[in-house]
């Protein structure tokens, strides 16, 4: 069934191509990804997948193929609505990508072969390309090209982690020598200390450039900025939790080796950085869209300063993951719809909002609120768990700094959300108003973080426990 979950949207893709109806190939897209998210729902509820030598679920990528799986059936659906929209630009490309950009992911969180893993995350970068590119003008295919050689970039740097950690297991004795995570993890005691601690790096700064890390991130605002709503959605949502799926399985390695504390230290670092470069940028941000991109880099600094505090931290990175997909996907689909209304995502020519499209603003502005961290959202119980680690253990400093650097987002990312939702309504020259298909899905994951802000089901926490505690893992 794990075969099937990802052979079938590479069977949807093309349908999808050789489909001569336009609406259909829509229609395609969003019936592929509900059957995802129903497949992906029975793999992972009734009884775990065994794990294989090359593909398998444990809990981390259990968790994570439901929260992308989640995150893309709601974008499938809002994108027959938007594909409705743009006919001058068809979706005879977008959506085969689309589709091969799900399977391409799918792929990477069940692979449990390292060079598997690193083949499915460059396949993602090939899919996305030409969604990033779909309005086809000057700027997107800037950003195409930005995206294109820094991910490029960065996944060469993460193959070579991959070669110094099979060089590690020859030094060490292993025979024979194999990528095959498990039995890495098997044989960690035995790797070569200096040529693990090389292979985790460049791991990092690979894995780190396809999730954002700062100072990797210098693709995000571009990308984020010219591609539809929908694919910003999910390469913030999507892509970026597979990317911090990767980086976790180099985490498990060291922290079986015994240098867990080095892998730590690293996360804080690049963490805190993210944080603190996301802070800056978002004062005074004037394009709604890249203020999202500085979001999600700063929502990934969380991620890593969580497991890079450990203990309960882990259990909120967990918890903050599932809370940033689903909030980022009520974001970008909501500034999408804007964006489409105002024939612009500046903020000097997009205000009032809520007035002007009750929904969608209402929905960016509730989208703000919560990714800020606002209670009663689910983002403020998980920011609230990693601080509540960082205290507790100790690490006072790393704190207080969160604290701070959090608050500067709130106000600078404030600035342009409210400056961009609240006043009168304006007379808009398109006839852009919002309908169902346009507004479910990024509804759908606003009451979806709000219940998570107020109660977390008994099967999510058991989850989330489960995911955390391969984190915690000592040799």
């Amino acid at each position: 069934m794990l075969i099937v979950l990802i052979l079938f949207p590479l069977l949807a893709a093309a349908l999808s191509y050789a489909l001569p109806w336009y609406q259909g190939r829509s229609w395609v897209l969003a019936v592929s990804g509900a059957v995802h998210l129903l497949l992906s729902l029975w793999l992972v509820i009734p009884s775990p997948v065994p794990l294989g030598p090359w593909l398998g679920l444990d809990a981390l990528s259990r968790l994570v193929l439901v929260v992308t799986s989640l995150l893309y059936s709601g974008c499938a659906l809002y994108a027959v609505g938007y594909l409705n929209l743009r006919r001058d630009r068809g979706n005879r490309v977008i959506i085969p990508c689309l589709l091969v950009f799900l399977a391409a992911m799918t792929l990477a969180i069940s692979a449990r072969h390292l060079g598997l893993l690193w083949m499915a995350v460059e396949a993602t970068t090939i899919a996305s390309a030409p969604l990033i590119y779909y309005n086809r003008n000057r700027l997107s295919i800037e950003a195409t090209w930005k995206y294109l050689l820094l991910c490029s970039v960065g996944i060469g740097l993460a193959m070579l982690g991959m070669l110094f950690v099979a060089y590690a297991a020859l030094v060490g004795g292993s025979t024979p020598v194999s990528l095959q995570f498990d039995t890495l993890l098997a044989g960690a005691a035995g790797l070569s200390r200096p040529w693990l601690h090389a292979g985790f790096v460049f791991l990092l700064v690979g894995f780190g450039t396809k999730m954002g890390l700062a100072p990797l991130h210098t693709w995000k605002p571009d990308a984020y900025g010219e591609a539809p709503g929908m694919v910003g959605a999910l390469l913030a949502g999507g892509l970026t939790s597979v990317a911090f799926l990767a980086i976790l399985r180099a985490v498990q390695l060291m922290n079986a080796a015994g240098d867990g504390a080095m892998a730590r230290q690293a996360l804080l670092g690049m963490g805190l950085l993210s944080l603190l470069l996301a802070a800056i940028f978002m004062v005074r941000q004037p394009d709604i869209k890249r203020l999202l991109a500085y979001s999600s880099v700063e929502h990934m600094g969380i991620l890593a300063i969580g497991v890079g505090l450990g203990g309960v931290a882990t259990f909120g990175a967990m918890l903050h993951l599932v809370n940033n997909a689903l909030t980022k996907g009520c974001l970008f689909l909501s500034a999408g719809n804007i964006q489409r209304a105002y024939a612009s995502k500046k903020l000097s020519e997009v205000h009032g909002a809520m007035a002007t499209l009750p929904l969608s603003g209402s929905l960016f502005l509730g989208g703000f609120l919560a990714i800020t961290g606002s209670p009663p959202f689910g983002p403020f119980m998980s920011e609230f768990t990693i601080l509540r680690g960082a205290f507790g253990s100790g690490h006072t400093l790393i704190g207080l700094v969160m604290l701070l650097l959090l608050a500067m987002v709130f106000i600078g990312m404030g600035a342009t959300a409210l400056g961009a939702t609240q006043g009168e309504a304006v007379k808009l020259d398109t006839k852009f108003k919002d309908n169902f298909l346009l507004v479910a899905a990024p509804l759908f994951f606003l009451l979806l973080v709000l219940l998570l802000g107020v109660y977390l089901p008994a099967p999510l926490q058991t989850a989330l426990k489960d995911a955390a505690a391969l984190l915690e893992v000592k040799p």
